[in-house]
This record gives C-alpha cells, sequence and structure tokens, in this order.
C-alpha cells in the first residue's frame, strides 16, 4: 500500500506499507518534482510500515530518474523517516551521517505526529 500524504506544497510526505511498487516510486518522484519546481528547498516525511520488499522490474529506471537528485542535494532540508522495523531506522542513520547537510530524524510509528510537525517546520 502506498498513500501520500497532504501536507504543504514543500513538503513530500509518504505513507508505505508492505511491498514498494514502481508506480509507488513513479509517484513519489513525480510529487518530489513538483515540489522541487516550486519551492527552493523541498523536506521530506517518510513513514513506513512493515516494509518486505522493492518491486524489481523497471527499478533501473527509477534510479536513472533520481540520479539527478545527487546534484540538487542541498536543495533538501528536513528529513523525518518513521518506521517501525530496526533496520530502516538503522539505514537511515546512516544516511544522515553520509548526507550532514540534511537535518535527519527517525522517529518511531508512535512519533509520527510530532515527525510530521517537525518536517513542516514546527519544532517540537
Amino acid at each position: 500500500m502506498f498513500e501520500m500524504i497532504h501536507t504543504k506544497d514543500d513538503v513530500l510526505a509518504v505513507r508505505v506499507d508492505g511491498k514498494i511498487t514502481g508506480e509507488d516510486l513513479a509517484s513519489i518522484m513525480d510529487r518530489l518534482d513538483t515540489a522541487m519546481a516550486a519551492n527552493e528547498t523541498v523536506h521530506v516525511y517518510a513513514e513506513t510500515r512493515s516494509i518486505d520488499g522493492i518491486e524489481i522490474s523497471g527499478l533501473a529506471a527509477h534510479i536513472a530518474r533520481a540520479a539527478p537528485l545527487f546534484a540538487k542535494l542541498d536543495r533538501f532540508g528536513r528529513v523525518a523517516v518513521v518506521a517501525d522495523q530496526l533496520w530502516i531506522r538503522a539505514l537511515t542513520r546512516i544516511e544522515s551521517a553520509l548526507l550532514p547537510h540534511i537535518s535527519y530524524r527517525v522517529f518511531k510509528p508512535e512519533d509520527r505526529g510530532a515527525a510530521l510537525m517537525w518536517v513542516e517546520g514546527h519544532d517540537g
């Protein structure tokens, strides 16, 4: 299951449960492209539940579409990751260390409200 969460236009907010499909990735990239076209800085809220894989078909095309984002990393602001799985929280912390100029925070599911408020710019 994939769901886009309605929030401010400079925030990409998604909720993913189960398997991530190529269609999910395309929708996420479409929303990110829209947010980046309209805003200098884009913030990301990603909530995952019981992720059990990613669809392999078309993955190369999605990687190619996402590759230009490496040149735009300075346009990402706050990134909140809400995850029920320890391995996702751990990978996010590693990614945060590799990209120190992006402000990352990792949250447990019971803190999803605080995570969304923080990524929207309401420090708490």
